[in-house]
């Protein structure tokens, strides 16, 4: 039983790990998209706030995508980077797109004309995107086993066999 318990802290330590870095690597990526996002709108881009969020968001993935491959989910990398690649794409895809979809609410259903406010309605867009993001990439793209680990190999026997009951002998 203490085996089963130590292999359950192991994973849940693990996982509050993987939110840690999840969330360090996020916080970079943020920066770099909302600094590129403000210089977009501030500048080049003045009056394209919407192509100014997918550029600055396209940035932002590229450097997400190796981070967490090398760092966060270094233990869950599979084995087709290219696989892995196409599916954070999509994944990052459908983010930018709940950011940029914020950013047009707010400017074209209710007019909103005020730069920090687009700023803002784009933050919330990353926000909401981030959360969609983590669960899609701990279950559908770094989601190679933990079995290659030595420390982590036989866990799903020790879960399965905690759950079932013990085996009873029968009398002779």
């Amino acid at each position: 039983m203490a085996t089963l318990i130590d292999r359950i802290r192991g994973l849940a330590s693990l996982f509050w790990r993987e939110v840690a870095k999840f969330g360090a690597v996020g916080g970079v990526a943020f920066v770099i998209d909302n600094g590129i996002f403000w210089y977009l709108l501030n500048g080049p881009m003045a009056d394209s706030e919407v192509k100014a969020r997918f550029v600055s968001a396209s940035v932002a993935t590229i450097f997400a995508w190796v981070a967490n491959r090398y760092w966060t989910f270094r233990h869950r990398r599979q084995a087709n980077a290219a696989r892995e690649l196409g599916m954070f794409v999509l994944i990052n895809v459908i983010g930018m797109v709940i950011a940029a979809g914020c950013v047009w609410i707010a400017k074209y259903p209710f007019d909103v004309t005020d730069r920090a406010t687009l700023f803002l309605a784009g933050v919330l867009g990353t926000v909401l995107a981030t959360i969609v993001r983590f669960v899609a990439y701990r279950f559908w793209v770094f989601n190679a086993e933990l079995d290659q680990e030595p420390e982590f190999s036989h866990d799903h026997e020790l879960l399965s066999s905690a759950a079932a009951p013990p085996a009873r002998s029968l009398p002779d």
